[in-house]
């Protein structure tokens, strides 16, 4: 028998309306993150949405009947209407986050006005245990402390916090020391990135295949013991991972699905999806399935990771573009998937980052690269 939520869940369609919409507020940052996606500068872009355009991307997205938003950047608090947004969000009852550079713009006060603005929820980035090491990663000087400062004081008013953390080729060797301090920091959600080479991020080197799947056992073991949701970006293929385990806990082969007729178990397929306080997603998000980002100019992408502009806020509905647009409508077509992503038992659920996919061979539906996984079906046909 189904509760009403898991009703609700499985009648949450990806093709009609995404779970998540990320905006990128402003291109502007005091900060300069050696892997920015947005290669952020000092300075706003004078063709970002206009207040009257942000607000009507606001009503656009409680239209589609999408239940959360969250204020990018560079840094959303460069804009200074961005508390009136988010009052605007929540009197539209959609569940708010705001992910701000940890600069001197970030103080006990400004934490406490977005709470009373209605903010559901705060998000820092961490990437490394010590100042020394995370300041470089930063490029400035003092971003550490600050960060465990704000951590504080969102927790000392009860504004539920989220870390981000980038794992890559910089910091495996002392996952298990990050890992160490993400669980003791009073927080609701870890969201773990995956390098995607774009923006300044084409300058770092990627981790291998292997070095992905290690990390997936840490990660793993930590969600098994910790209250805050772990959710994975741009490595869907943790997904995989994850059924793999939970299968083996229960005494089951994981094998058996590549045989036919055997259908990955559907409440798998909702507990390995993304999740988080605001809101659990319903199955596996990825690029456009069930996410959309839209820029600071207003270009609707399938993700800030993959950027291909599919149409433009400023002259198109929202909607419209999600439902409509060529390249969305591709991403979900997991029958498009070529390499050995096409025939992968976990393609609907994975479906492999699109985002490494473009930025690795141009091809936003070729194989992900850095997935180690081989389907049956591929190792059969080798002689």
């Amino acid at each position: 028998m189904h509760s009403p939520n898991e009703l609700k869940i499985s009648a949450f369609d990806f093709n009609q309306r995404p779970f998540l919409v990320i905006w990128e507020t402003t291109h502007a940052c005091p900060l300069a993150c050696v892997h920015c996606r947005a290669s952020a500068d000092k300075e706003a872009s004078p063709d970002e949405l206009t207040h009257d355009q942000a607000i009507k991307l606001l009503y656009d997205v409680k239209d589609m009947g999408t239940p959360i938003f969250i204020f990018s950047g560079g840094d959303p608090l460069m804009r200074q209407d961005l508390d009136e947004l988010v009052r605007i969000a929540k009197s539209l009852r959609l569940r708010t986050g705001v992910i701000p550079a940890v600069s001197e713009m970030l103080t006990q006060a400004r934490i406490s006005e977005l709470k009373a603005s209605g903010l559901s929820q705060i998000a820092f980035s961490l990437d490394a245990t010590t100042a020394g090491e995370h300041d470089t990663f930063r490029q400035v000087e003092g971003v550490f402390d600050h960060t465990l400062e704000a951590i504080e004081w969102a927790h000392q008013i009860q504004l539920p916090v989220q870390i981000n953390s980038l794992i890559n080729v910089h910091n495996t060797d002392s996952l298990d020391r990050l890992i160490d301090l993400i669980e003791r920091l009073p927080i609701v959600f870890w969201e773990v990135f995956f390098l995607v080479p774009t923006g300044r991020g084409t300058q770092l080197p990627l981790m291998s295949a292997q070095k992905f799947e290690e990390a997936f056992v840490k990660i793993y073991a930590l969600s098994q013991r910790v209250p805050f949701i772990v959710k994975i970006t741009e490595a869907p293929h943790y997904r995989r991972f994850y059924i793999e385990q939970e299968m083996k806990k229960q005494g089951m082969d994981p094998a058996c699905l590549t045989q036919e007729g055997v259908p990955l178990p559907e409440y798998l397929k909702r507990r390995s999806g993304p999740g988080g306080t605001i809101g659990r997603a319903p199955q596996g998000v990825n690029s456009g399935k069930g996410f959309v980002f839209v820029s600071h100019k207003g270009e609707v992408m399938p993700s800030g990771f993959l950027p291909v502009s599919a149409g433009n806020v400023k002259n198109e509905s929202l909607k419209q573009v999600y439902r409509e647009a060529p390249i969305m409508k591709a991403l979900r077509d997991r029958t498009q998937l070529k390499g050995k992503c096409g025939p992968c038992v976990y393609n609907d659920v994975c479906g492999g980052s699109r985002a490494r996919a473009f930025a690795l061979t141009g091809d936003y539906l070729a194989e992900d690269p850095c997935c180690a996984y081989q389907p049956e079906s591929l190792e059969s046909s080798v002689i």
